[in-house]
């Protein structure tokens, strides 16, 4: 359930992280939980609504909404949102260390195929303590990348804070030389 990265009109920050998402979790069967279902087979959507829960593997995203689309190869993309002020979320552990990187925001958006997840509004990863904040985040498991910037193709709303925030721990040479 991954997407193209959109146009960066605005402040960029490219932060990167060693982030070594578990490589089993794509072999894994995707599990999906909700209070209600509906299938279209013939285009290959699947809309999943209320309290929803998505698990592969260490892969967990949560949310009120999840539409899941398959495209002709087999791989799924994913779309969950949230009601009211409520955030969806998404967790994956990080193979090398056991940690996990967890994300949320008004919008998931999740390619399987490149193991991307894009974050719309309100959006928030946080990985080992160390935090990012923007109005858009694109975590790629893969490149071990985060991309944050204010809004891509779009232009802030009057009034609102177009900064991108981050907040990243310093680290021990102990701990900085065994990850390498």
């Amino acid at each position: 359930m991954k997407a193209l990265l959109a146009p960066l009109a605005l402040a960029l920050s490219l932060i990167t992280q060693p982030a070594f998402a578990e490589r089993t979790d794509r072999q894994q069967p995707v599990n999906i939980e909700a209070d209600h279902m509906t299938v279209d087979d013939r285009n290959k959507v699947h809309v999943f609504e209320g309290n929803v829960i998505l698990t592969q593997g260490s892969l967990l995203i949560k949310g009120d909404k999840l539409v899941v689309t398959q495209d002709a190869a087999g791989f799924q993309n994913g779309v969950a949102t949230a009601s009211g002020n409520k955030l969806a979320t998404f967790r994956q552990k990080r193979q090398a260390t056991g940690e996990y990187v967890d994300g949320e925001a008004e919008r998931i958006e999740y390619d399987s195929r490149n193991e991307k997840a894009r974050l719309f509004n309100r959006a928030r990863v946080t990985s080992g303590g160390d935090e990012v904040r923007g109005a858009y985040i694109e975590y790629d498991a893969i490149s071990e990348n985060y991309l944050a910037t204010n809004a891509p193709g779009s232009k802030p709303a009057a009034g609102s804070d177009t900064r991108v925030r981050a907040v990243i721990q310093p680290k021990s040479e102990g701990k900085a030389a065994s990850q390498q």
